[in-house]
């Protein structure tokens, strides 16, 4: 198990733990639990046409280059990817795992 150094806690007056600040791609794959939360800004994107892994990665702020990258594939090969409409469950995963959220996030 890693070691959760990107959190940050805010103490209150007395010097006491109030508050656990923490990135929120780290929230959702450590304590989103059971259901698979999936931010408003990604469905309304799906909404207005844009496929799951799409808004996505737009939502995330990641570049089509940047997550080929960590597919080891070329911009290209990413590019078809997200354009499928129907992607295989084993394309879902990976994406899933570059993007460093549950496969059942990018399947809705």
């Amino acid at each position: 198990m890693s070691a959760l150094t990107e959190i940050q806690t805010i103490k209150d007056i007395n010097g006491k733990p109030a508050f656990v600040v923490l990135p929120y791609d780290v929230y959702l794959r450590r304590f989103a639990g059971e259901e698979a939360l999936i931010p408003h800004e990604v469905v309304s994107a799906t909404v207005d046409g844009a496929t799951p892994m799409k808004a996505w990665r737009e939502h995330l702020r990641l570049t089509q280059s940047q997550i080929a990258k960590r597919l080891k594939i070329t911009q290209a090969a990413y590019a078809q990817m997200e354009g499928a409409a129907h992607p295989r469950k084993t394309t879902l995963e990976r994406v899933a795992r570059a993007m460093r959220i549950s496969p059942e996030q990018l399947d809705f």
